[in-house]
């Protein structure tokens, strides 16, 4: 925590405290996540192993609906308790600030590769 855990934290506060001051929270969406957590049982060497049943996912800004937390895990920190948000509905939730989705739907000539982006997961709830 010492080595990542501190500079992360001073630099995300210092990022919103500048665009709060600025008055761009509406403008501007933060999104911090890991690709990974860790397992929620200590290995033989006294750690923590790569798992990828949760992983770390912070939203700021954007427009969207801020101040809580939305999903649970299970007891021991290994799966999600609650729906899981997947990488498909932090595309969705981003995409949803940025575009129309269903205006994106219907105009000619987008490529279907980004169709299919835009259109396989759902926005976060509680967020939109």
């Amino acid at each position: 925590m010492d080595y990542v855990g501190r500079p992360f934290d001073h630099a995300v506060s210092a990022l919103i405290e500048d665009i709060e001051s600025r008055g761009l929270s509406e403008k501007i969406m933060l999104v911090c996540c890991g690709e990974m957590g860790r397992s929620p049982k200590i290995n033989v060497k006294g750690g923590r192993d790569h798992w990828g049943g949760l992983a770390p996912l912070m939203i700021y800004g954007g427009g969207l609906k801020m101040g809580q937390v939305i999903g649970q895990s299970a007891r021991n920190g290994g799966e999600p308790a609650s729906e899981p948000i997947t990488i498909p509905d932090l595309i969705a939730t981003i995409m949803h600030t940025l575009v129309d989705v269903g205006e994106a739907r219907i105009t000619d000539g987008l490529p279907p590769s980004l169709l299919s982006v835009l259109t396989r997961g759902e926005p976060i709830r509680g967020l939109v």
